[in-house]
């Protein structure tokens, strides 16, 4: 498998169920944000997103908010949903994922990470041995240094 390619792929976070994560063995969920629960940048969870965590809570299975974000860009968006989170998570490489992981005692292997970028989400959640879920982008990048990432995901997807 490359560490490239999602083990599973769906078109937005709120098509992704507790029975998936479940068979998937994820005790905790690894949450990327900008594009994934809203859209870049944004304080305001994407429609129908914190349904969505109250739902998987309800299931058992833990959230955090893993993130290469600043503390003041997170925090506030994170309070929101009510979810923990780690900041400059610096994905791909493991130390933000690891850190979650541990908060809640849990190891890689048993988390799924759920992610719209290939080169952080998907490579990040490989590295470590994580469940990957890969979704589309909510809305269009703002970001020069993404927006060329997203033209070389198109030859991977």
């Amino acid at each position: 498998m490359s560490v490239l390619k999602p083990q599973y792929r769906f078109n937005c976070i709120l098509d992704i169920t507790a029975e998936d994560l479940k068979a998937a063995g994820a005790k905790l969920v690894l949450l990327d944000a900008d594009n994934t629960l809203s859209l870049h940048g944004s304080q305001e969870p994407h429609s129908g997103v914190p349904e969505w965590i109250e739902e998987i809570k309800k299931s058992g299975i833990e959230l955090v908010i893993v993130s290469n974000n600043s503390e003041s860009r997170i925090k506030p968006f994170a309070e929101k949903l009510g979810l923990p989170f780690v900041f400059k998570g610096a994905k791909p490489l493991p130390k933000g994922f690891k850190k979650a992981c541990k908060m809640f005692g849990v190891s890689p292997k048993e988390s799924a990470v759920i992610g719209d970028q290939i080169f952080t989400d998907v490579l990040g959640g490989n590295w470590i041995g994580a469940k990957v879920f890969l979704t589309e982008p909510l809305g269009p990048e703002t970001d020069f240094f993404i927006k060329v990432k997203r033209k070389i995901e198109k030859y991977i997807r």
